[in-house]
């Protein structure tokens, strides 16, 4: 007989998978299918809503296909990880989106923001969300799209629907029959308060968003609905849901506090286990809803979020096709002498933690007559790991401790130069498991242990039949280490507030109104 299986979806930002799972954690199959994103402007990513849920209806219907009958009646429960902060807006009745998703990465809100700073608002977002004034998080999106589609009305009288990507998926698998969030995800809105876990009405009137919008805000595991008829997997349970960076958290066995990961898909995510505390940071962590323990009380995180890793990676092939496979980064950045002096600062599309710039811009540094392209690779992945090495040094200040090691997921993950330069600019064992899809790992377990298929969230610390993790040691000395990161912070500080205008020249951004700070 077969034992009980999970079904998870991790629906990215290039990305839509599916994956099977067993009770203990082994992954049994998995499929993917691509996702576009449109660049209509400078720092603008959007991507289609449509495209977003048949990319994951395609995922799931080739996992389908690969199962036995056996296997396929043995689907247990279904957990759902997704992309954050990026945003939809769609009618109710007919579930058809007003406007393309926003994506997390867009910057096209910064003038919206930059209108709340002045108003003196943030103070009151930091103090709430754990969040800032920032175009990554979701409402300045949701506000920009209503003034775009002059659907402030609509949204008024109950006729729009507002969701992150795990709410949007659940419209769609549900049949449009649940609305329907958690709170990891709400958690990266900045319209839920951080320590009730509830949406919060004073920060919707002051931002302008409408609560008519907002989908019911359940617990991450609880009874989400079953998979409605003639969709693969039809009948399943959805049981939990997470924001990807979250459930790779938990995917990475991060359950005591100070443990750590960092996620190198399309940007690069360090996430830190506080426990029960709430902890703040002064110098741009977040501080962020993780997920329930097994007496549905919270488990906080802080986090350091930067905006371009694996788009690196994807910029030398697609951009600059000096790759042709993104597997081929590692050998052709390992050919180049390390710590060259070429520098690249990946401000793609703005910068995240600490700066918070929307109007920062990628930078190339120390270019000679003799650059080539095994540098430019080199560089390319060592500034990455230069960055998050910033994060893990903020970290341990707000945590009043060192971190001890740091856990590795991700896409980028697979070169083994950037994690050895990440072990380098941080002075931490860098350990990285055989299974780099810890996202759905994640998820998986609290779908898993929701369904009552295991006791606690430490039964997937050890998978039967994983390979053990590869360690990558520190080999650069403290005195080397500091001039190198040194001359990162001022290639870095050269980047920023570059772009000058947050607005596009081929379409101007719309005008805020003005608005009076309610009180705490």
């Amino acid at each position: 007989m077969t034992q009980p299986l999970l079904l998870t979806l991790d629906q990215g930002t290039t990305s839509s998978r599916a994956a099977l799972l067993d009770s203990s954690g082994r992954r049994l199959q998995s499929c993917s299918a691509p996702l576009a994103s449109r660049y209509p402007a400078d720092g603008w990513v959007e991507q289609d809503g449509a495209a977003i849920w048949q990319s994951q209806l395609q995922a799931m219907a080739a996992l389908e296909q690969l199962l036995s009958p056996e296997q396929r009646r043995a689907v247990a429960a279904c957990g759902i990880a997704n992309q954050r902060e990026t945003t939809l807006l769609w009618r109710r009745a007919g579930g058809e989106p007003i406007g393309p998703a926003i994506v997390w990465q867009d910057g096209r809100t910064a003038a919206i923001c930059a209108q709340w700073k002045r108003e003196g608002l943030e103070p009151l977002l930091r103090q709430r969300t754990g969040l800032l004034a920032d175009p990554y998080f979701s409402a300045s999106k949701i506000v920009w799209q209503l003034r775009e589609h002059g659907a402030a009305a609509a949204a008024s009288s109950g006729d729009l629907a507002f969701g992150t990507v795990d709410c949007w998926l659940l419209w769609q698998l549900t049949g449009g029959r649940r609305h329907a969030s958690e709170r990891s995800n709400a958690s990266r809105t900045l319209l839920m308060d951080l320590e009730s876990a509830r949406w919060d009405g004073l920060l919707c009137e002051a931002l302008g968003v409408p609560q008519a919008l907002l989908p019911e805000l359940l617990p991450s595991a609880a009874d989400f609905g079953t998979i409605a008829a003639g969709l693969p997997f039809a009948g399943v349970p959805i049981t939990a849901m997470l924001g990807d960076q979250q459930a790779a958290t938990l995917g990475q066995s991060c359950l005591a506090v100070g443990e750590a990961k960092c996620t190198y898909g399309t940007g690069a995510f360090l996430v830190i286990n506080t426990g029960r505390e709430i902890r703040r940071s002064s110098q741009g962590l977040l501080s962020t809803y993780g997920w329930p323990d097994a007496d549905g009380r919270a488990t906080y995180c802080l986090e350091g979020s930067l905006m371009n890793a694996g788009t690196v990676i994807q910029w030398l092939r697609d951009g600059l096709g000096v790759i042709e496979q993104a597997d081929q980064v590692n050998a052709l950045a390992s050919s180049a002498p390390a710590r060259s002096g070429l520098m690249l600062v990946p401000a793609f599309t703005g910068w995240g933690t600490p700066h918070w710039d929307p109007l920062a811009r990628g930078l190339l540094i120390g270019i000679t007559r003799d650059t080539d392209a095994a540098q430019l690779a080199r560089a390319s992945l060592e500034g990455i790991a230069l960055a998050v090495a910033t994060l893990v040094q903020l970290a341990s200040e707000a945590m009043g401790t060192p971190l001890a090691q740091l856990a590795a997921d991700g896409g980028a993950a697979a070169a083994d130069l950037l994690l050895q330069a990440q072990a380098d600019a941080t002075g931490l064992v860098v350990r990285r498991r055989a299974d780099l899809e810890s996202t759905s790992r994640g998820v998986a377990l609290l779908a898993a242990r929701q369904a009552g298929l295991v006791a606690d969230l430490a039964a997937w610390r050890q998978v039967p039949g994983e390979e053990p993790a590869s360690r990558f040691q520190p080999q650069l000395g403290a005195a080397e280490r500091e001039r190198w990161l040194g001359r990162w912070q001022e290639a870095l500080r050269r980047s920023l507030t570059w772009h000058t205008s947050a607005a596009p020249s081929t379409a101007a951004a719309p005008s805020t109104a003005s608005t009076t700070a309610p009180q705490p």
